[in-house]
């Protein structure tokens, strides 16, 4: 057997379980990077994966393999960076196992991210918000749990996976109600609740019965809503209430769009960006910027107070219904 089989078998048994004990997302992560990663190298060198060694995973493979994801799997960026950074991971765990492949391992470890566009983050005005809230049917079962659903999502600006992971149990809905979930990098966090959310999510127990372990949302049979399933009923109910609200037709809502539309609520009723941070369980406040840059609201305050002497402040206004339309064009 070569040294590239026992190697990738410790890297996840040894370096993820037990010195980083990852977390299964972690995990799933890596090994469907390496089952795409094998497939790839057994059809360009002809080798079985197990007979596969690192001189077979050089630099020019592994570069083969980035524009294989981009090109052929219309990965995003963002997505072969991800790979990227799980082979770099693995052959940074090699070079300390097998000096000996030094020069192979060096090699892989120099191939650079691939920069990308970092477009504004999409997020809901109160309208919108409004809109999708109403759009669930609440004289149905399916329509009760969506919504009590979109409601926590929109005002505690979860993680679809933090979602899909709530129970019965993670509810405190006596004096300072609150939800805890454990968020990204097994993190635990508590989330205030509103009282228009907690009277929403009283009734929905009530309805929901069930035991403290048990999903806070399930499926119609019991088990917990997979991520999907969740991104497929926020899709279903913003395109019913683009309906009422058109201006949902030019977005595309997802459970992360709830997620931002969450922050963009905190930033704009005056909430400290590192308090936003620790709501959204980020690791970094350097991460809630984006919510600035997506904020026109701020910049157009600060061109207020900028406004040369002698100026009206505030952008310009056409005068009139006619130019206003001119000016559209």
């Amino acid at each position: 057997m070569t040294a590239l089989a026992p190697t990738l078998e410790a890297f996840f048994t040894d370096r993820l379980a037990r010195q980083r004990h990852a977390s299964p997302h972690t995990v799933a992560a890596y090994r469907d990077t390496f089952r795409l990663l094998l497939d790839y190298a057994q059809v360009h060198t002809g080798k079985a994966p197990s007979a596969l060694d690192f001189e077979d995973l050089d630099a020019p493979l592994i570069g083969g393999f980035l524009e294989h994801l981009e090109r052929d799997r219309q990965n995003s960026v963002r997505t072969r960076n991800a790979r990227l950074a799980a082979i770099r991971s693995l052959f940074r765990y090699a070079s300390l196992r097998h000096p000996d492949h030094a020069g192979v391992i060096a090699r892989v470890l120099a191939i650079p991210n691939k920069r990308h566009e970092r477009a504004l983050v999409s997020f809901l005005s109160e309208p919108e918000t409004d809109a999708l809230l109403a759009a669930p049917d609440t004289d149905t079962w399916l329509g009760r749990r969506d919504h009590a659903l979109l409601l926590v999502a929109v005002q505690c600006g979860l993680r679809v996976s933090e979602l899909t992971a709530l129970t019965c149990g993670v509810l405190h809905l006596g004096t300072g109600p609150y939800v805890r979930c454990h968020g990204k990098g097994r993190k635990e966090r508590v989330t205030p609740l509103s009282s228009g959310t907690v009277h929403t999510l009283r009734r929905w127990l009530d309805e929901r019965g069930g035991h403290p372990g048990d999903p806070l949302f399930p499926t119609r049979k019991g088990r917990s809503l997979s991520s999907d399933a969740v991104r497929k009923l926020v899709s279903k109910h913003a395109a019913a209430a683009a309906g009422d609200c058109p201006s949902l037709h030019l977005k595309t809502v997802t459970p992360h769009t709830l997620r931002h539309t969450a922050a963009m609520r905190l930033l704009q009723a005056g909430v400290d960006t590192s308090v936003i941070a620790l709501w959204l369980g980020h690791e970094q406040v350097e991460t809630t910027a984006i919510y600035l840059h997506a904020d026109l609201s701020i910049k157009e305050r600060a061109l207020a107070r900028t406004t040369p002497p002698g100026h009206t402040p505030g952008r310009y206004r056409p005068p009139d219904p006619l130019l206003a339309f001119l000016e559209s064009l």
